[in-house]
C-alpha cells in the first residue's frame, strides 16, 4: 500500500472528488428504499394521492443524484488510476535505465518487462475496483445498519451479525491466497521466460529438431500456472457461496418474524420492504467487495515486486550531481593499472590493465574467447566500476563524470549489432537528433553502407523491423557503424563489429575510418587479425592479461601469445 500512497498522493484533489461523488452515489442508493418503504406505508394508510406524488418525485430525484454520481465517480476514479499507474511505468521504466547489467541479472529481463507491464496492469485493475467497490463499504454498513437498527434493532443485530460473519471469513481467505498469488507472479515469470527463448529462438529450435521438448517446456510452465490459479480461484468460489448462502438466510428470517413483530405494532409492511433492500445492498456491495479480494492479493503482490525494483540501489550510480569542464587532453582514455573483478565471481576477470589511447590513433584489443575483451568496453562506459585502479577519460576518472557526461563522448558499436524499429534514418540520429541529410549519406558512404541503402526503394526512409531482422548480419552491423558516425565523439569504441563483414569490405571500411577519425581516438576491439594489423598500438590479453603491447611488427617478434594467434587465422585462411 506504500507504493499507491507514494503514487496517489500528487492526485489527492482527484481523489477526494472521487470519494464524495461515491459516497453520493451510495447515499441515494440507500434513500431510495426508504422512500419506496414510505410510499408503501402511506398507500396501506390512506395517504392522498398528492402524498404519494411528492414521494415519487422524492424517488425520482434521489435517482438523478445516485446516477450522476456514480457516472461522475466511475469517470473521475478511471481518470485517478491511469494517471497514477501511468507514473508508476514511468518510474519503473526510468529506475530500469539506472539498473547494471548486474542488477538486470538479478531481476531477469522478462520478469522487469512483467512488472512494468502486466504488474502495473493488475495494481490498476485493483485500485478501481478497490476505490469503487471496496471504499463504499464502510459506509454502506454504517448507513444500512443505522437505518435498519433506526426501524428495529431486533433486524439491525441480525444484519451485523450476518455481515461480521461473512468479513471475518473473507479475511481469512484472503490470508490464505496471498501466498498462492505470489506463486503466481512468479510462474507468470516463468512462462514469459520460456516463451520469449522459444520466440526469439525459433531458427535454432527447428534446426536441432527440438519443438517437442520446447512444446513439453512451455505446457510445464502452462500447467503449473493453470493449477496454482485454479486452487486460488477455489477458495474465492466457496466465499461466494458462503455470501449468497448469508443474504438468504437473512432474508428468511425477516421474512419469518415479520408477522409477528407488524402484529406487534414494531414496524409497518413498507418497513419490512426496506429491511430487505438495506440488506440486500449491503450484501451486494459485500460481494462486489469479494471479487475486489480475488485481486487484491495479486495487486498487493504485484505492488511487493514493483516496489522491490524501485527500491533496489543500482550498482552504478553517479559519484558527482553536475560536471565541470573538461580539459582536452592527448590521452583521451586511460587505464591506470586497472582491475576488475564481477560481483559474483571469485577472481579478478581483468588483471592490471595500463595503456592509453591517443586522440589521431587507433588502439586494438585482441585476444581469444574469454580473455576479457568486452569487459573493457564495459568499463569504459560504466557499464561496470572497476574494482581497482583509475580508468580516465581526458584525464579525468570516469566516477567523477556523470554516467551521461561520459557516454556523451563515447560512440559504442557493440558486437551485436542493434536496430530499432522505425527508418534508417531515425536509426542513425539515434545519437544525434539534428544530424542533417548529408550527414547521413556521408556516414553510410564511410560505414560501406551507401549502396544497399540507396537500392532500397524508400532509401533512408525504408522501414526497419525490431532488432534489425529484415537486414542481414553485415548490412546491421554497417548501419551501427554508421549510427556511431553520425554521433561525432571523442572517442570511438568498436566491439568485435566487423566481425560480419567479407575482408574487402572490412579493409574499405577501415581505410575510410583513417580519414572520419584524425582528431579522435579510436578503440577496435577484435578476433580477426587482418582488422587491427595497422592499428598504431595493439594490445594482447590473455586471461585478463596484458600479455604484449606494441605495433604488428613489434608483436611478431615479441609476444608470443599474439603470433599464435596470426598463425592459426593465417592456417585457417
Amino acid at each position: 500500500m506504500k507504493l499507491i500512497l507514494r503514487f496517489i498522493k500528487p492526485y489527492w484533489k482527484l481523489l477526494t472528488l472521487t470519494c464524495i461523488l461515491i459516497i453520493v452515489d451510495v447515499a441515494g442508493a440507500l434513500y431510495i428504499p426508504t422512500l419506496v418503504a414510505q410510499i408503501l406505508n402511506e398507500g396501506t394508510d390512506g395517504s392522498t394521492l398528492q402524498d404519494l406524488y411528492m414521494t415519487g418525485i422524492q424517488i425520482v430525484i434521489a435517482s438523478v443524484i445516485s446516477g450522476a454520481g456514480a457516472i461522475l465517480g466511475a469517470w473521475t476514479c478511471s481518470q485517478l488510476s491511469s494517471r497514477v499507474c501511468k507514473d508508476i511505468r514511468d518510474a519503473l521504466y526510468k529506475k530500469s535505465l539506472k539498473l547494471s547489467i548486474y542488477d538486470f541479472k538479478q531481476f531477469g529481463t522478462a520478469s522487469i518487462t512483467t512488472r512494468t507491464t502486466s504488474d502495473v496492469t493488475n495494481i490498476q485493475t485493483a485500485l478501481i475496483s478497490y476505490i469503487q467497490m471496496v471504499l463504499p463499504v464502510p459506509a454502506i454498513f454504517v448507513i444500512s445498519l443505522v437505518l435498519t437498527f433506526h426501524l428495529d434493532a431486533w433486524a439491525g443485530w441480525v444484519l451485523l451479525a450476518v455481515l461480521c460473519v461473512v468479513l471475518l471469513v473473507a479475511w481469512g481467505i484472503m490470508r490464505m491466497a496471498s501466498p498462492l498469488f505470489r506463486r503466481l507472479q512468479k510462474l507468470l515469470d516463468r512462462m514469459s521466460t520460456v516463451l520469449l527463448e522459444n520466440l526469439t529462438g525459433v531458427r535454432v529450435i527447428r534446426a536441432f529438431n527440438k519443438q517437442k521438448s520446447e512444446q513439453e517446456r512451455l505446457d510445464t510452465a502452462f500447467y503449473n500456472y493453470a493449477d496454482t490459479s485454479i486452487r486460488a480461484n477455489r477458495m474465492f468460489a466457496n466465499l461466494d457461496g458462503l455470501s449468497f448462502f448469508s443474504i438468504n438466510v437473512f432474508v428468511v428470517i425477516i421474512y419469518w418474524f415479520s408477522g409477528g413483530r407488524i402484529a406487534a405494532g414494531h414496524y409497518q409492511i413498507g418497513d419490512i420492504t426496506a429491511l430487505i433492500e438495506y440488506a440486500l445492498l449491503a450484501m451486494f456491495y459485500l460481494m462486489m467487495a469479494q471479487m475486489v479480494i480475488l485481486t487484491l492479493p495479486r495487486a498487493l503482490e504485484c505492488c511487493s515486486r514493483v516496489q522491490e525494483v524501485l527500491d533496489h540501489s543500482p550498482e552504478i550510480v553517479d559519484m558527482v550531481s553536475e560536471d565541470t569542464e573538461d580539459e582536452v587532453s592527448d590521452d583521451v582514455l586511460t587505464f591506470r593499472h586497472v582491475s576488475f573483478r564481477f560481483a559474483d565471481a571469485e577472481e579478478d576477470t581483468l588483471h592490471d590493465l595500463d595503456f592509453s589511447c591517443k586522440r589521431g590513433e587507433t588502439t586494438a584489443i585482441i585476444g581469444g574467447t574469454g580473455s576479457g575483451k568486452s569487459t573493457v568496453a564495459s568499463l569504459i562506459l560504466r557499464f561496470h566500476d572497476v574494482t581497482k585502479g583509475e580508468l580516465l577519460v581526458n584525464q579525468k576518472d570516469v566516477r567523477q563524470m556523470t554516467q551521461r557526461h561520459l557516454r556523451e563522448k563515447i560512440s559504442y558499436v557493440q558486437q551485436k549489432a542493434w536496430l530499432f524499429s522505425g527508418s534508417i534514418a531515425e536509426n542513425l540520429r539515434y545519437g544525434n537528433p539534428d544530424a542533417g541529410t548529408e550527414e547521413l549519406e556521408h556516414a553510410l558512404e564511410v560505414a560501406q553502407a551507401s549502396d544497399f541503402v540507396h537500392s532500397l526503394p524508400d532509401g533512408l526512409e525504408s522501414f526497419v523491423a525490431q532488432g534489425g531482422t529484415n537486414f542481414s548480419g553485415g548490412q546491421k552491423q554497417r548501419l551501427s557503424i554508421a549510427r556511431a558516425l553520425v554521433k561525432r565523439p571523442e572517442l570511438y569504441i568498436f566491439d568485435d563489429s566487423f566481425s560480419a563483414l567479407d575482408f574487402k569490405t572490412d579493409a574499405a571500411l577501415r581505410k575510410a575510418l583513417e580519414k572520419e577519425t584524425k582528431d579522435v581516438a579510436v578503440l577496435i576491439i577484435a578476433q580477426r587479425v587482418s582488422t587491427i594489423r595497422h592499428a598504431d598500438q595493439i594490445i594482447v590479453l590473455h586471461e585478463g592479461k596484458i600479455v604484449g603491447k606494441g605495433t604488428h611488427e613489434e608483436l611478431m617478434e615479441n609476444c608470443d601469445v599474439y603470433k599464435e594467434i596470426v598463425n592459426s587465422q593465417t592456417r585457417e585462411e
